[in-house]
């Protein structure tokens, strides 16, 4: 067992745990980063398949994540943007599949009216919600405590058109069911993008990619930290006191002043605290879970979708796959589509065994795009459900209920321990731009902390 001794251990190699090592150094902390998996970047991975680059985590980058733009630039990463030219698509409840541009869907006027009050509804609400604390909104309590389907439900009797926005954020989002979060939990999400509108415009939630991929953010930090990553030490202990902190992984101890929990919350049972936790945070972890999706990546010998005039970007609330984009990576000859099948509908199609459901999948996708879509060169499925140290996607949510009751402590110190992660966010929720606002917030509070006890 080697033992060593440090300002801060950071628990977690992902965006945020990386950002707050990285800040904590340039402001002349040392530090030891722990990471369980053999690799850096937590639920950011830009791997090589097959001979196709996929990004089997997150990947997009929108106009209103600032912090993740500071970084990409501060790190020399260029950007480009997502494929749009061309026709979206849209299979409605009755079943047909239309063409269309802009950002509503092709429905009747009736529905297409349905839709835009909701979203005006939706927006004015939002603007009302700081992402930072949604719990301080005067009708916090009622939000939380009806689920937002049954709020769609309560403002509108047109179905295609609650099923449409709810489509935004259930599927497409925290990707969970629609009942089983509230509508406090969909305005933060809108908040936490600047507007609901902005959740419904596809081509600004999506904007641009990453040339090299997104994980370049976590890979290049990491460099900068060298030796001070240590991969493949999953932290099993973390003791803790007002004296400080000493994290045990198999062959590695770290004393410290401080720590930073920079995993999701959902894998803090993962570590055996010393003391417990306390009861407020033992209690709150319970509430939250993570959704479900499984990101699906098909590449082609050529973008044969374009060749119709299509941009890619398909959507329906009635399809096995929910929404699907060109993802074609920058250079690339070839072309890639990517799709998303979403909470209950990846339960079971994962009932179904890795060749039936690459068939139901594809099948899917070629209700979109035509037969072609049937026989991709590469076929990918990133199944984050299993994957020992994530168990899930995108992001953590609270139950029903759970937010205006548990939000205002989500990310309170716990003495010299501190907490860094993108499903505590508010700007930027669940995306790397939360990860990083996180980090340079824990970090920010460390120094403080340090300062502090400096000058008594």
């Amino acid at each position: 067992m080697t033992s060593i001794t440090k300002d801060v251990v950071v628990i977690g190699a992902g965006a945020a745990g990386l950002t707050a090592a990285h800040e904590l150094r340039r402001q002349g902390l040392s530090v030891a980063v722990l990471e369980a998996r053999d690799r850096v970047g937590g639920r950011l991975w830009t791997d090589t398949v097959d001979g196709a680059v996929l990004e089997i985590g997150g990947q997009w980058v929108s106009p209103d994540q600032t912090a993740l733009l500071e970084t990409l630039d501060e790190l020399g990463l260029e950007t480009y943007p997502r494929y749009r030219e061309g026709d979206s698509l849209y299979r409605g409840r009755d079943g047909e599949l239309r063409r269309f541009t802009g950002e509503l869907f092709p429905v009747s006027e009736e529905t297409a009216a349905a839709m835009t009050a909701l979203i005006a509804r939706l927006d004015a609400l939002t603007a009302e919600i700081d992402p930072d604390a949604p719990w301080a909104h005067p009708d916090a309590v009622a939000l939380d405590t009806i689920s937002f389907e049954a709020w769609l439900r309560a403002q509108s009797s047109d179905a295609e058109a609650v099923d449409n926005i709810a489509l935004y954020v259930a599927a497409a989002m925290l990707t969970k069911p629609a009942h089983a979060f509230s509508a406090l939990q969909a305005l933060l999400m809108a908040a936490s993008a600047g507007s609901f509108s902005h959740l419904v415009d596809a081509d600004y939630i999506l904007d641009r990619r990453v040339i090299g991929g997104l994980q370049q953010v976590p890979l290049l930090l990491a460099e900068r930290l060298g030796a001070d990553v240590h991969l493949g030490a999953p932290v099993h202990r973390l003791a803790w006191s007002d004296g400080g902190v000493v994290a045990s992984a198999p062959d590695l101890e770290v004393h410290a002043r401080f720590a930073v929990l920079a995993l999701a919350p959902t894998l803090f049972e993962r570590i055996g605290f010393e003391p417990p936790l306390p009861r407020l945070q033992q209690q709150l972890h319970q509430h939250l879970s993570m959704g479900f999706v499984i990101k699906v990546h098909a590449v082609y010998d050529r973008p044969f979708w374009r060749e119709a005039g299509l941009s890619g970007t398909a959507f329906s609330p009635y399809e096995l796959v929910h929404e699907a984009y060109d993802n074609t990576t920058h250079g690339e000859s070839r072309g890639t589509l990517v799709g998303f099948v979403s909470d209950q509908r990846a339960d079971d199609v994962f009932t179904l065994d890795a060749d039936e459901r690459r068939t139901r999948i594809l099948d899917a996708l070629a209700r979109y795009y035509g037969d072609e879509a049937r026989h991709p060169v590469v076929y990918f499925e990133s199944d984050w459900g299993s994957e020992e140290w994530t168990r899930g996607a995108y992001a953590a949510s609270f139950d029903l209920g759970g937010l205006h009751r548990y939000g205002p402590h989500l990310r309170a110190p716990i003495g010299p321990v501190h907490l860094a992660c993108s499903d505590m966010a508010g700007a930027g929720y669940q995306h790397v731009d939360g990860a990083i606002r996180m980090g340079r917030a824990a970090a920010a509070d460390i120094l403080t902390a340090a300062r502090r006890a400096a000058a008594d």
